[in-house]
């Protein structure tokens, strides 16, 4: 018999709050004294996250697990999808790539396995684990999917687990989704559901309390708790549909402005997340050319379909855009990943690795070639650097499929033993590496920051927040609002009954 106690968050609708959630629970059980660990059979993400022993899994398990106070490992998340192109998707099985598929040979063929690799991940967590919060995908009232899903009330019967069901109330229409989602729910899931919680609530909570007694009159399900809505919570997204929210500081009047270029097949947009917390920087996401405007800084960042996505820029005129503002001194310019490999000469992929495009010329602000191969490097990477007259270390972690050979490499960037890694000419304001989570270092931003500053005739700034505190107070502000605003006791004793129901079997 294993020893966990799960439960399970799921949602009405994506971007619902799950992710967000469940990372409270992971905080608030691991606060509690409970060994605990973060759980999600099948991901579908391009923000994804690199394990200790470099492997991928979705970023939200990532997070999850920091929160918990634990290494991610690949039984957190045994299925990764990352979408290539329309329909087609890579399938990452236990952190390394399975297949490219189709969705339908995906719920076809896959299932049987899939279901198989789910079950063994998650029985290897069960005995090492006292809690485990598992994180649905979607809605589980999917009803034309549901009779082959991997992610919902399936995981959720063979978990045994209790359910969560949250709602956005954000969206609008938060009564309406909770209970057309319950009443879509076959009998045996709906009773399994143990209540709701409402998340992101601006305003007067009396105004709301007659909707409240109302639902649980009519429903029979508690409202466990509604969680208000948190300004500045710095913690990693990993679905693209949020992108919409990163929108706000587009007319926040700001001394420097940060332009980042956002393709259909962007990835691990997050790298860019800790410019939101400087005092002096604006950054916005560009998809049109008349959107670019005069930025200060042009930030290429990942992508899963490199060379579609340079097609892209190429098509809406932000390629040569971008090649003229660097020309002319305009804008410091820094690719990340697929958006370094986009600065190259020339991108080959000769084996349909990506696309079925074979071969586009980079912006060849950098003299490299890039080819796409079938092997995936994932790594967390470390490595010495030089920059603005200072020695750093720098860290993070490198996700790609492409090789790239420079024709000379005049200006490398990070030293790492006995190779180098990237491009950096801070003459031409130009930085190209492999490295995610570049910013994330603080003073390495910082020095680039001031850099820019610099060429602008402003004066330093001396001292700047740590982004990587904000986000380990993001999780202890998480988990402190949820304790408030959500009934854990009730909860607790829902799993606990969860538990001796299956001893009894």
């Amino acid at each position: 018999m294993t020893k966990a106690l799960p439960l399970m968050i799921q949602g009405t609708s994506s971007d619902a709050g799950k992710s967000v959630i469940a990372t409270a629970f992971c905080r608030i059980f691991a606060q509690n004294g409970y060994k605990t660990a973060p759980f999600k059979s099948q991901n579908m993400a391009l923000n994804s996250y690199v394990t200790l022993d470099g492997k991928e899994i979705g970023r939200a398990q990532g997070v999850q697990a920091e929160a918990a106070g634990i290494l991610a490992t690949t039984d957190m998340n045994p299925i990764l999808i990352k979408p290539t192109r329309d329909a087609e998707s890579q399938i990452v099985v236990n952190g390394e790539p399975y297949a490219n598929m189709k969705a339908m040979a995906y719920r076809t063929d896959f299932y049987d396995e899939g279901l198989r690799i789910i079950q063994e991940s998650y029985q290897r967590l069960a005995c090492d684990y006292e809690r485990i919060v598992i994180e649905g995908a979607g809605s589980p009232a999917e009803i034309n999917l549901n009779d082959r899903e991997l992610v919902n009330m399936r995981v959720a019967r063979l978990t045994n687990a209790p359910v969560i069901l949250v709602a956005d109330i954000e969206r609008g229409g938060v009564f309406a989704s909770l209970v057309g989602t319950l009443q879509l729910l076959e009998p045996e899931d709906r009773d399994r559901v143990i209540g709701v919680i409402i998340n992101r609530f601006r305003g007067d909570l009396s105004l709301l309390q007659p909707g409240l007694d109302w639902f649980t009159q009519y429903t029979g399900k508690p409202v466990l708790g509604v969680v208000p809505f948190i300004p500045d919570l710095w913690i990693d997204a990993e679905d693209s549909l949020i992108l919409h929210r990163y929108q706000g500081q587009r007319e926040m009047p700001r001394e420097l402005d940060i332009a980042v270029l956002r393709y259909p097949r962007i990835s691990n947009f997050t790298d860019v997340d800790p410019f939101f917390v400087e005092p002096d920087c604006r950054l916005r996401f560009v998809t049109r050319l008349e959107e670019l405007g005069e930025p200060d800084m042009i930030v290429l960042p990942g992508s899963k379909n490199t060379l579609e996505d340079l097609q892209f820029l190429r098509e809406t005129g932000l390629a040569a855009a971008v090649k003229k503002r660097h020309a002319e001194g305009r804008a410091y310019v820094v690719g990340l990943c697929g958006g370094y490999q986009m600065l190259g000469e020339s991108i080959l992929d000769p084996a349909g690795v990506e696309s079925p495009l074979q071969q586009l010329d980079g912006l060849g602000l950098i003299p490299m070639v890039t080819t796409m191969e079938q092997k995936k490097t994932t790594v967390l990477s470390r490595g010495k650097a030089a920059f603005a007259g200072e020695q750093l270390t720098l860290e993070g972690y490198e996700i790609h499929m492409g090789q790239s050979v420079y024709a000379k490499s005049d200006f490398p960037f990070i030293q790492m033993g006995d190779r180098t890694e990237g491009y950096c000419h801070e003459e031409r304001r130009l930085i190209g590496t492999y490295f995610h989570g570049l910013f994330h270092n603080d003073r390495f931003r910082s020095l680039l920051l001031n850099a820019i500053r610099a060429k602008k005739g402003l004066a330093p700034i001396t001292e700047r927040p740590s982004f990587v505190a904000l986000r380990e107070q993001g999780y202890d502000l998480l988990a402190d609002t949820v304790r408030r605003h959500v009934r854990l006791d009730q909860i607790e004793e829902q799993m606990k009954a969860y538990q001796e129901k299956e001893v009894r079997k």
